[in-house]
């Protein structure tokens, strides 16, 4: 599936083939939340995901993960934009090709994040309290 801004010349899609591993690295190593991943344990997390690539002509600018059984939930995560790119309300467009994706449109979503509540609440998402265990010590 693939979403094109009518005059940005941006396009949104779920195809593998297409990311850029080293992209979305570099870009997920600025987050608060995946600074601390390793390069492999980011290129395992691609393999188990439905993946979005946000992209400017052939250039990966933007990135969004889904962990889903594709039934009956899904975890919505890592979304992000290059700072190059912000504000121009491709994070809202990344969150319209979600909520309307055939495979996921019927399925619970949830996500945690620190700092974008407003933007999650424009697609239907409410805040909630949620249970989490660390990642444990010796996985680190």
């Amino acid at each position: 599936m693939e979403w094109k801004h009518d005059t940005l010349s941006y396009r949104i899609n779920d195809c593998r083939e297409e990311l850029q591993p080293d992209v979305i690295y570099a870009l997920l190593q600025t987050s608060y939340w995946a600074a601390h991943r390793s390069k492999e344990t980011m290129l395992r997390s691609l393999e188990s995901s439905l993946c979005f690539g946000l992209y400017h002509g052939e250039e990966q600018v933007g990135f969004m993960r889904v962990v889903t059984d594709y039934a009956t939930f899904s975890w919505v995560c890592d979304v992000i934009v290059h700072p190059d790119h912000r504000g121009q309300g491709l994070g809202k467009s990344l969150m319209q090709f979600l909520v309307g994706h055939p495979a996921l449109r019927d399925i619970r979503m949830m996500l945690g994040t620190r700092d974008a509540h407003g933007l999650y609440e424009q697609y239907g998402f409410e805040r909630h309290e949620t249970m989490r265990r660390p990642i444990p010590a010796a996985a680190q």
